[in-house]
């Protein structure tokens, strides 16, 4: 038994006890006889062939054979199949004892990994060693005794087998669906719909390998470590964070932590000590965002790594000087891409070509930021003043003015036509599921009309929509006031150049938002990383919040396809004569002009 299970089958605490405790039967080890026995019965102990109460050769077998006969009343089955069921179980049970008298072992006393090995990973892999008839329905009841007379919850180790069933046969069916359906409810509001069956399978798979059929014995401490031992099977490990966020809903279990995407920063290696130990120390106190800090972090490491092979006789911020920081602005203004970097795997083709002229006055930029907070905090003492020291030349500023990606006017306008025509057929499912179509259509013309980032777009707020006439503010459901001239409001939350603001937007834009808003399933509040704040988030959905990623991995390409199918519907459906598109388009082109 691994140590998830709080409790054997009836042994120790736990609010689900099988009826008949271990403390009921004589669980010393087995003896030569009883294993003697066993291997002379052989196959014949499934279905008990031969078996009689006053046959010698079955006395020293009853006291393996009791507590497996009394799990095997404790089973609960539909009474339609009571029959099949019953006979399943019954070569269940020989089996059980038969691989008892192969190891030599009784099986109170088998490592989960022997009940692994009984089960085997498939129904094909359970029937190969044994030879004779035997049907592959008696697999179930081997895994249900494991189970309850084992201890055994390495489930994940046996491969694919119906979850319900099996929690069914040792809980009892009311049960386990009233603990499943409790889940499956919360998970229904915040739009998980047609997955019901997988989340079904993965409530049963924690209450059988917390060995309890009650939610309220599941605890915080246990859904991590089955997240973190991959103790739910591949098939399953997605649902663990969905469950235990359903279950801190419910009030069962807290919150769980946010999911951890990085494993924290490599160590800085080849620069002084005295650096590394105060760009670490800057690194924990700044109170910028942790993506920004990291950026910040890089690039100092790079300054630290020219330093060792430049400036060996500086040995940490505190011995920089004018002249060094003179040194390096020009080491910058001269530097490549892949120059003092702590890895090359990731420069790629882009090695050895110049640093682009904004990447120079971001590096300048993160340096005179280091500098100033180490000075402001009399870390170190003021030598110089970094904004003057460290300040960007003229002639890389005179190459960093605006540079706006402009799109040509009538590719615009197509994308236009592909966001407002969006169709069922058209969403994007990324990993086989796709969002609403409305929630898709609102991200879509945000996309196209607010004139926002991405980040910015999936931080909106729920009723980041108002709509205002002659001054006054209305309701986005009047029509009347809406059919004259009503102007639609967007407001905007704190966003990386500014605080919040509010501007006007397409009415378009917002009649998409407030008919996905009409559908938007109830959904927790959720942590915003730039503000610390839990906000209810306008484009979430099964209790996620929409990437900001989604916008170029989903919804371009997805306009971007229904654009060209129909640009080729169009040729197919244009005649054979007359002027083709060559020719209609040349004669517009600048170049024939």
């Amino acid at each position: 038994m691994t140590a998830l299970a709080p409790a054997a089958a009836g042994d120790g605490a736990g609010s689900w006890r099988w009826p008949r405790g271990a403390g009921h039967y004589d669980r010393r080890e087995m003896t030569a006889v009883e294993r003697d026995a066993l291997r002379e019965l052989g196959m014949n102990l499934l279905r008990r062939h031969g078996h009689r109460d006053d046959a010698q050769l079955w006395e020293p077998a009853r006291r393996l054979l009791q507590p497996l006969d009394d799990a095997r009343a404790a089973l609960q089955w539909q009474p339609s199949a009571l029959r099949q069921h019953e006979r399943f179980a019954v070569d269940a049970v020989g089996l059980v004892l038969a691989r008892s008298g192969q190891l030599g072992t009784a099986y109170w006393q088998w490592a989960e990994a022997d009940w692994a090995d009984l089960i085997g990973r498939s129904s094909a892999g359970f029937l190969q060693p044994w030879p004779g008839p035997l049907d592959s329905g008696v697999r179930p009841y081997v895994l249900a005794f494991a189970c309850l007379v084992g201890g055994f919850t390495s489930l994940h180790q046996v491969g694919r087998f119906h979850r319900p069933a099996l929690a069914w046969r040792v809980f009892g069916r009311d049960a386990v669906e009233d603990s499943a359906g409790q889940v499956s409810k919360v998970l229904a509001t915040w739009g998980y719909h047609g997955t019901e069956a997988q989340w079904e399978s993965a409530v049963c798979h924690f209450l059988l390998v917390n060995r309890s059929p009650f939610l309220h014995d599941l605890t915080s401490e246990f859904l991590l470590k089955v997240r973190a031992g991959g103790l739910a099977g591949a098939r399953l490990d997605g649902t663990v964070h969905g469950i235990h966020r359903a279950l801190a809903e419910i009030g069962y279990v807290t919150p769980p932590p946010a999911p951890a995407f990085t494993a924290g920063p490599a160590e800085i290696n080849g620069v002084p000590a005295e650096w590394a130990e105060l760009v670490e120390r800057w690194h924990a106190t700044s109170a910028l965002t942790p993506k920004v800090r990291a950026t910040i972090r890089t690039v100092l490491a790079k300054a630290g790594r020219w330093m060792a092979a430049e400036q060996p006789g500086i040995a940490g911020p505190p011995d920089w000087t004018r002249q060094a920081c003179a040194s390096w602005v020009a080491a910058v203004d001269r530097m490549s891409v892949g120059d003092y970097v702590q890895r090359t795997v990731t420069t790629g083709s882009a090695a050895g070509e110049p640093l682009k002229p904004k990447t120079k006055a971001s590096y300048l930029r993160m340096t005179r930021s280091f500098f100033r907070d180490l000075q402001e905090w009399e870390w170190i003492a003021r030598r110089f003043d970094p904004g003057t020291a460290l300040a960007t030349p003229r002639s890389v500023k005179a190459l960093t003015g605006p540079d706006p990606r402009v799109i040509a006017d009538d590719i615009w306008a197509r994308l236009l036509w592909a966001g407002l025509n969006l169709n069922p057929e058209d969403l994007p499912a990324p990993g086989g599921q796709s969002y609403p179509l409305e929630l898709v259509r609102a991200i879509t013309l945000t996309w196209l009309f607010s004139g926002q980032r991405s980040d910015e777009i999936a931080r909106l707020r729920l009723g980041c929509i108002r709509w205002q006439h002659d001054g006054a503010g209305i309701r986005g459901d009047d029509h009347r006031v809406l059919a004259r001239d009503a102007v639609c409001l967007l407001d905007v939350p704190v966003h990386k150049t500014g605080s919040s603001f509010t501007k006007p937007v397409d009415p378009l834009m917002g009649e998409a938002i407030e008919s996905w808003q009409k559908i938007r399933p109830a959904q927790p509040r959720m942590r915003d990383r730039k503000t610390a704040e839990q906000a209810d988030f306008l484009f979430a959905f099964r209790a996620r919040r929409v990437a900001k990623h989604y916008i170029n991995n989903a919804v371009i390409p997805c306009s971007a396809r229904k654009q060209a199918c129909r640009m080729l519907m169009s040729a197919a459906a244009s005649p054979a004569t007359g002027p083709g598109p060559r020719s209609r388009r040349s004669s517009t082109t600048p170049k024939s002009r």
